[in-house]
């Protein structure tokens, strides 16, 4: 049996529970986006891993190969921290806010 005793209470739990896509674009396209984006962060990390890497040629010294690393991996970490990342969709009753009032309400900051 449901915890929930009446009508006003089912419903505040619905628009609660229940979530709508508020990322501004169609939400069949996030099927095609959301993996290109993920290709794309991958790519660029790939990219700024690589790039000190390949200043190197030939003969060199054992400090610039290991500068040249250590740059390398600061590189790959900043691209990662600064890539795509997904955003959950938006709690039902948040969206009929806005809708009436034109804003948002504030979100809570337990996401990185």
């Amino acid at each position: 049996m449901s915890k929930l005793r009446g009508p006003q209470e089912k419903k505040a739990a619905s628009l609660e529970h229940d979530c709508r896509n508020s990322y501004g674009e169609n939400d069949k396209s996030s099927r095609k986006n959301i993996p290109r984006s993920k290709q794309r962060t991958h790519q660029a990390e790939r990219r700024a891993a690589n790039q000190p890497l390949q200043q190197l040629s030939g003969a060199m010294d054992e400090d610039r190969a290991t500068i040249a690393e250590i740059e390398s991996r600061t590189n790959a970490i900043d691209k990662r921290r600064n890539g795509f990342r997904k955003r959950p969709d938006t709690p039902l009753k948040d969206v009929l806010v806005h809708q009436e009032t034109g804003l948002w309400p504030p979100k809570p900051r337990f996401f990185h």
